[in-house]
């Protein structure tokens, strides 16, 4: 997972060794916590397997969920680079790999990589696109839209790189994301089958129009 990673590429050899040295990994049953809200920032995360999800709890304990994080995805510079406590809940919606690079690894690359400086310049403008997406799409969209959207944002080429047209995701994993029961989530997985934009499968969906989900309902 580490050498497929988009930001590993651009490292020495001597640099990649590091990082695989430092580097740990663990193991995370559905519906764990892999990050709590408040913790202190000591690592940055990927997700070796799986998919996790960035969550919070409102005052009177209503869920809201940012995004979701597929393999090979990496998240939590922002809280590394401002040195701040964790602002939101991660939490493995499948049983998740999960690899944790320690903080001096992670600032060791930053004083010694430009390649990793580029990545990360770019890590951060599309995340920052991503949320500003998501806003629109809960402020303007209706719920088969935001489906869509959910769905196309996981897959970002830089944010979560490596994937195929086919993504294994539950009915109800997809609702999370998108804010809404899974039996809303069915029908709008339905409407967008009927629009020719995806497949549903067991197990999961394959997406026949990438550009049609981005743009679904626009």
């Amino acid at each position: 997972m580490l050498r497929a990673s988009l930001w590993s590429r651009s490292l020495t050899p001597e640099q990649l060794q590091r990082v695989e040295k430092e580097t740990i990994r663990r193991h995370f049953p559905a519906g764990s916590y892999v990050c709590r809200k408040g913790e202190a920032v000591e690592h940055w995360v990927g997700v070796v397997e799986g998919l996790v999800k960035m969550t919070n709890l409102s005052a009177d304990g209503k869920p809201t969920t940012f995004t979701g994080i597929p393999s090979g995805g990496w998240f939590g510079e922002g809280s590394l680079l401002k040195k701040e406590p964790r602002r939101y809940d991660v939490v493995a919606l499948r049983d998740s790999q999960v690899a944790y690079m320690p903080r001096a690894t992670f600032t060791w690359l930053l004083d010694n990589s430009i390649g990793f400086n580029r990545f990360l310049l770019i890590q951060l403008n599309e995340r920052l696109g991503q949320f500003i997406s998501m806003v629109e799409c809960d402020r303007l969209l209706e719920p088969d839209a935001r489906v869509a959207r959910s769905l196309a944002s996981l897959f970002n080429p830089h944010l979560y790189p490596g994937h195929g047209p086919q993504l294994q995701i539950s009915q109800e994993e997809i609702g999370y994301l998108a804010g809404l029961s899974r039996q809303r989530a069915n029908q709008a997985l339905k409407a967008l089958e009927k629009a020719g934009l995806v497949r549903v499968e067991y197990g999961g969906i394959t997406v026949l129009d990438l550009a049609g989900l981005r743009s679904f309902g626009v």
